[in-house]
């Protein structure tokens, strides 16, 4: 092989691994916003919170265990939400739970993050796919 082939082919072979190392990277980057908005995210998205230098990342939902909306139940269930907070280089991982309105609720530093919807809402006869989740919050002070 001649070297001028050889240059190409390791320009090529660079350039797949660069563009395979960054589609690993999980995290998508989502809205940013101020205190007290809303904001929903899907699993793997990041909401910057501009008024407290603070980023919310919605990770995933287990054990969700919610009342089927087309069922009878004894209790309404729970479903337990995985986010991360980044603040300062530093970051903290906290669980949420829909069930209970106490748990939903988590004060990191001087912001208070809150869960506040997880869609979809179950039904008895359809499995939620994990990359189908989507959650509210809104983060104020304390």
């Amino acid at each position: 092989m001649d070297s001028a082939r050889q240059a190409w082919m390791r320009a090529v072979v660079v350039a797949l691994c660069l563009l395979a190392a960054t589609a690993c990277d999980e995290s998508q980057t989502g809205p940013t916003v101020g205190l007290n908005e809303r904001f929903t995210l899907a699993p793997g998205s990041v909401a910057a919170i501009r008024d407290a230098d603070v980023r919310v990342r919605f990770d995933d939902v287990t054990g969700d265990s919610r009342c089927p909306a087309d069922a009878v139940c004894i209790q309404a269930g729970d479903a337990l939400v995985h986010i991360r907070v980044s603040e300062d280089g530093s970051t903290d991982s906290y669980v949420l739970r829909t069930g209970d309105s106490s748990r939903a609720v988590v004060v990191h530093g001087d912001v208070r993050i809150a869960l506040l919807e997880l869609q979809p809402y179950p039904f008895s006869n359809r499995t939620i796919a994990p990359g189908d989740y989507r959650a509210t919050f809104s983060v104020s002070r304390p």
